[in-house]
């Protein structure tokens, strides 16, 4: 009887790129399960020359290796396995390190949160990818469908292969303000099978990419309605609110705004206790429908006024053409990839 039928399944679906070729691989040396820190248990890294010369890597664990487990017999596990492309120089002979370090820590988010990943969602670092590589631009990620491995049926359900690609903080700015997809459609020429390059610079440097991007964003405005953000409350008086947001979060809410309200929809600011909308309106108001629930209407023309007070600074401002609002922005403590505070403070 096989043991693990479903890490059986990922090397039958690696054997067409691959062959019989031994790859690099990393194994975890004390399980998730048994009290360990990584949740993968394994990570195989194979070397690249075509369409250029990358490392692809692709884990075990985010799936159901051994056993069925979960009561969904559609999906195996979390329903994903995580690949990684990594640009090769030519004097390597060794798979960076950097790189399951990454994998490692999305992982452990995903066990931890319970939240999952898939095809077009986006998550910023705070930080280089690479953490021992300050002066990278590329500190930001997205996830597409792995372009060769696509999705597998296995004994315990489907499989997605879910590629992190790096992006560089302008472009991940520009990605809010538009969608993943059709940021990635307009960057795929230039990333190959979507290899990411930690030395490489913003693609949005080439003015031709920079157009097509705005173009894409001014014409068809955002599609991510949904923010979970860790601080959106408020506090009510006699004809005043006040709205209190992390500093942290504070550029992608504003971004978030301009690809949202001006095209007639609404965004959604989520937190474990509280759910701040604001939506478009053609006056300003406030409502409080259900406790821990607030929607602010805001028109058109005062959204700018909103965004010029929701910056990563803390403080207090007042939003002037909306009379009786204050945005309180609050510092947001950082925390390493165990949840724990760093001691930094943004804000």
């Amino acid at each position: 009887m096989d043991e693990s039928p479903g890490w059986d399944a990922i090397d039958s679906a690696l054997r067409p790129l691959y062959g019989d070729t031994n790859p690099f691989h990393l194994g975890t040396m004390l399980k998730w399960s048994l009290g360990g820190p990584d949740p993968i248990d394994g990570i195989s890294v194979y070397p690249r020359s075509e369409p250029v010369p990358h490392w692809h890597f692709v884990t075990y664990g985010m799936t159901e290796l051994y056993t069925k487990e979960s009561e969904n017999l559609d999906e195996s596990g979390w329903g994903f396995e995580f690949t990684l492309r990594v640009a090769r120089g030519p004097a390597e002979q060794e798979p960076p390190m950097w790189a399951p370090n990454l994998l490692q820590n999305l992982g452990r988010y995903v066990f931890n949160s319970g939240n999952t990943f898939g095809p077009g969602h986006h998550m910023n670092a705070n930080g280089p990818i690479n953490t021992d590589r300050e002066d990278s631009e590329i500190r930001a990620v997205t996830f597409v469908t792995d372009p060769e491995l696509g999705e597998i049926s296995t004994p315990h359900g489907r499989v997605l292969f879910l590629q992190v690609v790096g992006l560089a903080s302008e472009e991940y700015e520009a990605l809010r303000r538009w969608n993943a997809d059709g940021l990635m459609q307009v960057l795929a020429p230039h990333l190959p099978v979507f290899v990411t390059d930690i030395d490489r610079r913003s693609l949005l440097a080439d003015p031709r990419i920079a157009r097509a991007v705005e173009e894409g964003a001014s014409q068809e405005g955002s599609s991510g309605g949904f923010l979970y953000v860790t601080k959106a409350d408020w506090v009510r008086g006699a004809g005043s609110t006040t709205l209190r947001i992390g500093a942290l979060q504070a550029p992608a809410i504003a971004d978030a705004l301009s690809g949202r309200l001006p095209f007639g929809r609404e965004l959604i600011l989520q937190t474990d206790q509280t759910r701040l909308t604001f939506l478009p309106g053609d006056a300003f108001a406030v409502e409080e429908p259900l406790e821990g629930v607030l929607d602010v209407h805001v028109p058109l023309a005062a959204l700018d006024d909103l965004k010029a007070a929701i910056r990563p600074t803390a403080g207090s401002s007042a939003v002037p053409s909306l009379p009786g609002l204050t945005v309180e922005i609050v510092p947001t403590a950082m925390k390493d990839r165990y949840g724990n505070e760093t001691g930094e403070v943004v804000g």
